[in-house]
């Protein structure tokens, strides 16, 4: 079945429904960027709420230790990212089905006037065929009633006694004359009926089924184009689901590594003091009465009682409060236990940085003797001024850890607690400095044989970063360069390479990897 064979005689009923379903179109589209806003509105209220409840300051990032208070930043981190995933939604359908809609509507309105257009000239050109018709007809008729009337008049003549031979020849040729001209005008009118009748038949058999056959086809292409935006306003949110469900299911994981006792904890862990609780208050017996003027009283005023930590009160800042001094270098500002843990930390911090300061100066020391043992590599001399730089570090460095050890053996207090102190801060470092002096000891004991052979090809290596070669012995490399490997890291930080141009001489280790 289809619309140019049953439909025939609808042309008024499919004009209808061909626009009325590119309306339905139009209003997909339409229903679709709302849903587009909305997503994108909905977004944007989901980043605000996050940012505006997100931790900011020291305050905040100190209380997001805690873990109910970590699990409310990762809530909303997840629920940042939530939002993100539908203002995704948005924009795919605002491209997969409103854009991409909107064109195909644009193409099928063209097509359709084109159809229609197409559909009414025929209809036209019928119709003038029609009237020609008619018009043929109609001379037809009265030619044919001249040619009547003419050859009655001819036959009047004939029939009457007083007219002459003359009259009659000549009543007869003109009754001729239009009963040929009658005839002329019946062939034109036959064959302009069998010239309609054909046109008839090709405009109603041929021309408008295809036409309407045409329009089908394109409300069927849009019926179908229609079904998969219905289609994709589900899948493309079916495609985000997971990721959307992984930003729900970090938000129940969220929730569920609070740990309540852990936080209790860290909460003593942070704040626990060390002071000792207050004793009972003495009696003060004014019934001994007051004692004279001058005895030991006057030195030994009433004692007053310490102000009790656990209930200080809260009160506005004096202009004379304003300007606090700074806390103390050895944190004796703070309560004991807080102190004991600020020295502690900053024990290691300054254990580390000398720690990297001694790997420093033990490098410098073997590139200056592999200076020493090949001239062409470098010359040892500019390494002293940043050898002596590092050894006024390494000096530097072990006089501020002297100090901080002995101010956290104060702190934990007496002989034996310097001592543990000392054991403690001087057991790795004692371990690092074994394995270093062992190291360092191996290097040199090898580096006069290694420099006395000719070097071999240790593999390749590729570039992971630019490097510039601004000291004497090193060259410069590019990202991704390949480079032959002419003497591998010997524990220094640095390898000698050979570039394919010819160059030689060393880089950072860490700048390149191995190539297959």
């Amino acid at each position: 079945m289809d619309w140019g064979t049953d439909l025939w005689d609808q042309n008024d009923v499919i004009d209808k429904h061909t626009q009325a379903g590119l309306d339905l179109v139009e209003r997909y589209i339409k229903f679709v960027k709302e849903r587009t806003e909305i997503e994108q509105s909905y977004a944007k209220q989901l980043r605000s709420l996050s940012k505006k409840y997100a931790k900011r300051g020291s305050r905040d990032e100190q209380d997001c230790r805690f873990s109910n208070h970590a699990a409310l930043q990762e809530i909303l981190n997840e629920l940042n990212d939530y939002a993100g995933q539908r203002e995704l939604i948005a924009e795919t359908m605002m491209t997969n089905i409103c854009v991409e809609l909107a064109k195909f509507l644009q193409d099928l309105k063209q097509d359709r006037k084109a159809h229609l257009s197409d559909a009414k000239k025929a209809q036209q050109n019928l119709e003038s065929s029609f009237k020609q018709l008619e018009s043929t007809k109609k001379r037809f008729a009265k030619e044919w009633a001249e040619a009547e009337k003419a050859a009655q008049q001819a036959e009047k003549t004939e029939n009457d006694p007083n007219t002459t031979k003359i009259d009659v020849d000549k009543a007869k040729q003109h009754a001729h004359i239009r009963t040929h001209a009658a005839e002329e005008c019946r062939s034109d009118y036959a064959a302009q009926l069998q010239k309609y009748n054909k046109e008839q038949n090709y405009f109603y058999y041929t021309e408008i089924p295809q036409i309407f056959n045409k329009l089908q086809d394109l409300d069927e292409r849009r019926i179908r184009r229609l079904a998969e935006g219905y289609c994709q306003f589900s899948e493309l949110e079916k495609k985000v689901q997971p990721i959307i469900s992984r930003c729900l299911e970090g938000i129940s994981a969220a929730g569920a590594k609070v740990d309540e006792k852990q936080d209790s904890l860290l909460l003593v862990e942070q704040h626990k003091s060390g002071l000792e609780r207050p004793g009972d208050v003495d009696f003060e017996d004014y019934a001994q009465g007051i004692k004279a003027a001058g005895s030991d009283s006057s030195l030994n005023p009433p004692k007053v009682r310490a102000k009790l930590w656990p209930f200080s009160r809260k009160h506005k800042t004096t202009h004379a409060e304003k300007h606090v001094p700074a806390p103390a270098e050895d944190f004796s500002h703070l309560p004991p236990e807080q102190r004991k843990k600020m020295l502690q930390a900053k024990i290691d911090d300054v254990s580390n940085k000398l720690h990297m300061t001694q790997e420093t100066s033990e490098a410098l020391e073997k590139m200056k003797a592999v200076y020493e043992q090949n001239a062409d590599l470098g010359n040892p001399s500019i390494l002293e001024p940043q050898m002596a730089e590092t050894a006024q570090n390494i000096g530097y460095l072990r006089g501020e850890l002297a100090k901080y050890e002995t101010w956290l053996s104060e702190a934990v207090g007496g002989d034996d607690g310097a001592n543990a102190v000392a054991v403690n801060n001087n057991n790795n470092s004692q371990q690092h400095h074994a394995q270093n002096t062992a190291e360092m000891s191996e290097n040199h004991q090898n580096i006069y044989t290694e420099f006395d052979d000719d070097f071999e090809d240790c593999g390749r290596c590729m570039a992971l970063y630019n490097f510039e070669g601004t000291s004497e012995g090193t060259i410069s490399v590019t990202e991704g360069e390949l480079l032959t490997i002419m003497e591998e890291d010997k524990g220094d930080g640095w390898m000698r390479v050979l570039r394919a141009n010819g160059d030689e001489g060393f880089i950072p280790s860490s700048y390149v990897k191995m190539a297959p």
